[in-house]
């Protein structure tokens, strides 16, 4: 993709998600503000996309524009409706902008104009029109009102709000900053419907303004907030039935990342050449203890130990600022989550409220691209399938409406997700059922309660019997788990019937530079993660035991399924009078590498596999270490899962 079409996708993506967020807003609460927030974003897609020649995004653009002026004017009504049916559209042009992001043809957007255009002429009707007539404010100032002043006026008149005149004079050296300051803090109250030049009663030097202001605060309340500024009553406010609901925050992925966009690609060619100056370190490091060791510690030694040290230390502060780069905030995955919740909330007709922590929680930009469908899955999961309806709620006592709860947190070199929902459980009994009628495990096969639950992981699993847009079609989350150890995470799952499921995914916050063990097996060299080791130990072969045709090794007391890493790769084992014991975690799940030896650990910038070796059964990638030599990094999620589901499943 050229630079330019790429510099297309990442602003179309970021105007895309504050339209999201300005549409979110809207459900929340109308505020002129948001509308005008999404119009806006609209508007810039169109001209953006007509510069690169879109013209399906640009033609799309341009009908939601028309939509959208609509509902400013008054014509139409923001109802939960329309809101819906703006983000179907939302949707469509996500998938417009990735088909262009990966060099495709986009579709034909011809259907959804006409559907706008049909959803408009529906949805229009009698607005409820007031008459602006004997309001009290003057012709002079109803005259040069826009339409959309007009309608704005009319709104706050159908809404009960008072009509307020705002006088003020400022001197011209401060006049950008006064009126910009009186705006803001009249909004915090009301809504500023027009601003508009006065010049009564303005000395020489000034210039005045009126603002036309509507609130259902009193006369005093926005005299204390006008301050100086002189305020004429028009109408006062009318008893209002409900206090007006408080107004969301505004939220702007731009303000979590760095003004400059810098395409990842180039980070991760930053790394590469990062990788090669680690092994020229090691080259220093080792050129200075051979002179030590031939010529013993001579200025020229002494000299080559300084340059391998400081060499060292500005390749650690080098690799910090990279990774800083890539990092982005968990708030960007929640934004798209919360879209995610109440687009199936509508569709499955339940009450679900989302709440979210850990915003601030950063993780590598690539992951968390990567992990965005996984969560989604999980999340639609939570909601279909865990959420009970509404009767159900209430006749076993719970509270009617359902609670999905997602949290990310750090947890050493490692970010956790919880997704929680207050649901019905899982049932572990009709899961198994379902498994063994559809022949993904024997039929008089027995499972511990652990081993049940992930059960639900298996490919083709469904205990939905009818098939929706959510659910049912027996995918999702086989895929989700794939994905996050494919990414060098697992999930764990804990439910309890009545209670509720939660789901807990670990994943690396970052791909890109990974300590690892150097193991030996069958002479071949391997590196470990660091992260996803606990300990290591010595074996001597009679202490490997064979349990129910498994082998396994007992430490402290627990009793470690066995994996003979030179057998995962179909090598030739070696006879040793000794083995080393690498136990390993995926979840809650334990189990133990055998290898022929430990090398030591060190820092790898972990590369992609291309061609036919990027699909290798338990290998992530390759690094370079020592004297430009190559080794393949383990998936360790990925081969603790192969054994525990051939375990699970008797060798299917």
């Amino acid at each position: 993709m050229k630079t330019s079409k790429k510099e297309f996708v990442a602003e179309a993506e970021d105007i895309i998600e504050a339209a999201s967020i300005s549409l979110l807003s809207l459900q929340g609460s109308f505020t002129p503000d948001a509308l005008n927030s999404l119009f806006r974003a609209f508007h810039t897609m169109k001209g953006v996309s007509g510069l690169f020649g879109l013209n399906g995004i640009t033609n799309l653009c341009h009908s939601l524009e028309s939509l959208l002026d609509d509902i400013r004017f008054g014509r139409i009504e923001l109802t939960d409706e329309a809101i819906n049916f703006i983000f179907r559209n939302i949707d469509l042009l996500r998938r417009l902008i990735s088909q262009t992001a990966g060099g495709m043809e986009t579709d034909d957007t011809a259907v959804a104009v006409k559907e706008i255009e049909s959803f408009r002429q529906m949805s229009k009707g009698s607005s409820g029109e007031v008459s602006l007539e004997d309001l009290g404010i003057s012709h002079s100032i109803l005259n040069v009102l826009s339409e959309y002043e007009e309608h704005r006026l009319k709104v706050n008149i159908r809404d009960r709000n008072g009509i307020y005149l705002v006088k003020s004079v400022f001197e011209l050296a401060s006049l950008e900053s006064g009126l910009e300051s009186l705006s803001a803090s009249l909004k915090k109250i009301g809504d500023v419907i027009a601003i508009l030049p006065s010049s009564e009663g303005v000395p020489d030097g000034s210039i005045g303004f009126t603002i036309l202001f509507g609130s259902p605060s009193d006369t005093d309340a926005v005299k204390k907030t006008a301050s100086a500024a002189g305020v004429e009553a028009i109408m006062p406010p009318k008893a209002h039935l409900s206090q007006p609901a408080e107004k969301l925050k505004d939220i702007s992925l731009k303000s979590a990342a760095t003004t400059v966009r810098v395409d990842i690609e180039k980070l991760d060619s930053i790394l590469n050449t990062l990788a090669e100056l680690t092994l020229t370190k090691d080259a220093v490091q080792r050129i200075s203890r051979e002179l030590a060791g031939t010529f013993g510690y001579t200025p020229l030694t002494m000299d080559a130990h300084r340059i391998g040290q400081t060499f060292q230390r500005k390749l650690g502060e080098l690799k910090e600022c990279i990774l800083e780069l890539r990092m982005v905030p968990f708030s960007q995955i929640f934004s798209r989550l919360s879209q995610v919740v109440r687009r199936y909330t509508r569709e499955t007709g339940k009450d679900i409220e989302i709440e979210m922590f850990g915003g601030d929680t950063e993780i590598d930009k690539y992951i968390a691209e990567e992990i965005i469908d996984p969560l989604v899955h999980i999340v639609r999961n939570s909601i279909d399938h865990g959420i009970e309806a509404k009767e159900e709620r209430i006749s076993s006592g719970k509270k009617e409406n359902g609670t999905v709860t997602i949290k990310a947190f750090t947890q050493g070199n490692n970010v956790v997700v919880t997704i929680h929902d207050d649901g019905a459980g899982i049932n572990l009994e009709e899961v198994l059922k379902k498994a063994q009628k559809t022949n993904l495990v024997h039929e008089y096969e027995t499972f511990k309660h652990k081993e049940s639950i992930n059960l639900i992981f298996l490919p083709g699993l469904s205990t939905k019997e009818s098939v929706n847009e959510i659910s049912g079609r027996g995918v999702g989350l086989d895929i989700a788990r794939q994905k996050i150890v494919s990414l060098g995470g697992f999930i764990d799952v804990k439910t309890e019937v009545r209670k509720g499921t939660t789901f807990t995914i670990t994943l690396p916050i970052t791909l890109a530079i990974v300590k690892a063990l150097i193991v030996g097996a069958a002479k071949e060299r391997f590196a470990v993660p660091l992260t996803a080791i606990s300990e290591t130990f010595v074996i001597e072969p009679f202490k490997i035991q064979t349990i129910d045709a498994i082998e396994a090794v007992s430490l402290k007391g627990e009793m470690l399924p066995l994996i003979r890493l030179a057998r995962v790769f179909h090598l030739k084992e070696e006879q040793n009078t000794e083995y080393f014991g690498v136990v390993v975690r995926a979840g809650e799940r334990r189990f133990c590498f055998l290898v022929d030896e430990v090398k030591g650990r060190t820092e790898v910038v972990i590369k992609p596999l291309g061609g036919h070796l990027k699909n290798v059964f338990g290998i992530s990638g390759a690094a370079e270490i020592g004297r430009h030599e190559v080794i393949l990094v383990l998936d360790v999620e990925s081969i603790v899962e192969e054994a525990f589901l051939s375990k699970m499943t008797g060798g299917r």
